[in-house]
């Protein structure tokens, strides 16, 4: 990771190199990060050039962007008695589980192909939601296998224990309303 931060900055003129304690460790490429982390490590002078390029590609990224509500999202359910009782880490872990796998199941599907596509991979949108329990979980996959949803039910083995939802990614439009009465996951 330190190598991408490193690389970026050998592309900038020698001059304008400047490095600090603080600075980010890693180089993330979504246009609002990447002019954050701009500003970190080139001087002020440059910085104007820099901004003026990155606000140019941001506005051409915004006219060529769907509308909001058409943003590409996965939504990841979690059971919250399993957030009060497991280690943090091994629920967090399900919903990893459970998102690869519908990714995976659905790799042919050409919104899962948009979302995973290169020019996108950096701008990835996930919703963390979260329900009581295993009954209203299964419930929450009936519904969606009813509305024609298609996702995944993540099942800890060998206990056979439902831990997680993930759906495969969709328009936002089309797949919020089955999550509407959820709470994000806190």
């Amino acid at each position: 990771m330190a190598s991408a931060v490193v690389s970026a900055a050998f592309r900038l003129p020698l001059a304008t190199r400047r490095f600090s304690n603080s600075s980010p460790r890693i180089s993330l490429h979504h246009p609002t990060i990447w002019t954050r982390h701009l500003r970190r490590i080139t001087t002020a002078s440059s910085m104007s050039q820099l901004t003026s390029e990155t606000d140019a590609s941001r506005t051409n990224d915004e006219n060529s962007a769907e509308k909001p509500d058409d943003v590409v999202v996965q939504y990841v359910v979690l059971r919250r008695d399993l957030i009060d009782s497991w280690p943090l880490g091994s629920v967090v872990t399900q919903g990893c589980h459970a998102s690869v796998a519908a990714i995976w199941s659905f790799r042919d599907d050409p919104v899962t192909l948009q979302y995973c596509d290169p020019q996108h991979i950096d701008s990835m949108h996930k919703v963390t939601l979260e329900v009581k329990g295993e009954t209203q979980m299964m419930n929450l996959s009936e519904k969606l296998k009813s509305g024609g949803i298609s996702h995944k039910v993540w099942m800890e083995h060998p206990e056979n224990i439902p831990t997680c939802i993930a759906t495969k990614p969709y328009p936002k439009s089309q797949v919020s309303p089955f999550f509407k009465k959820l709470k994000l996951c806190k």
